[in-house]
């Protein structure tokens, strides 16, 4: 098995590292990821200027650009073979509910399977790496199962609780959750007195029933939820064409 590795948390990260660890033992591994911190970056691509792929010590090729560049950049380029799986992670912090629209981590592994390769995003739920080995062993446990999930191309979230890997749930199915909305800016100042703008937290959350991702990590669960890209409103698109008649 050949297995693509990128991030958003850039090439030196904890989970990334721990991640191709865990999988270097089962799959010939390639890791492509950012060169910094790129979280929240989403689907962006880098179109206003060249990028560039440079090799670290470790192996790993790290590129100037977003996780959907890396993952672009290997597929259409770098790589001269087509991987059987691509892999995001361990991210470093949740992508749960509506996190799934900004992540980076979701983001690398939704380029791939607009590619029509096999995806997984993998997270855990809560920031700091504690616990990141344990998440890595969840990781290859899915990785070596994934022929048995879902017929080909498929890409799936999941999110893991940072528990040792004994005291680990079951692999759940959920469906995704919602947050409220975000908290507000956070207003400053630069050296210079001008104003400037932090993003705030997240919002809390607002649909963590039984079910959802939310739920599932909650009770110590791993939460594996199925993700497409049409974003089609189906439910208005008939109320549309009435209109548009």
């Amino acid at each position: 098995m050949r297995i693509l590795i990128s991030n958003d948390d850039g090439y030196l990260a904890p989970g990334i590292q721990a991640l191709a660890d865990a999988l270097a033992a089962v799959a010939d591994i390639v890791v492509v990821a950012p060169d910094s911190n790129r979280s929240g970056a989403s689907n962006s691509l880098s179109l206003d200027r060249p990028l560039s792929v440079s090799k670290a010590a470790n192996g790993f090729y790290f590129v100037n650009g977003t996780p959907t560049d890396c993952v672009h950049i290997a597929l259409t380029g770098m790589l001269d073979y087509r991987p059987d799986l691509v892999v995001s992670g361990v991210n470093n912090g949740q992508n749960m509910g509506d996190d799934t629209l900004y992540s980076g981590t979701v983001a690398a592994a939704t380029e791939a399977y607009l590619f029509g390769i096999p995806a997984i995003a993998f997270s855990q739920v809560h920031s700091g790496w504690s616990e990141v080995e344990s998440a890595a062993r969840v990781a290859r446990d899915i990785v070596l199962r994934h022929f048995e999930i879902l017929e080909s191309p498929f890409l799936l979230n999941v999110n893991i609780p940072n528990l040792p890997y004994d005291q680990m749930g079951p692999l759940t199915a959920t469906r995704l959750g919602r947050r409220h909305q975000a908290e507000p800016v956070i207003r400053g100042q630069d050296p210079r007195g001008r104003e400037i703008f932090w993003i705030g937290a997240p919002g809390a959350c607002r649909d963590a029933g039984e079910g959802t991702d939310f739920h599932a990590t909650s009770q110590g669960r791993v939460s594996i939820t199925p993700l497409q890209v049409d974003l089609t409103h189906r439910e208005q698109l008939e109320s549309l064409r009435g209109w548009l008649k």
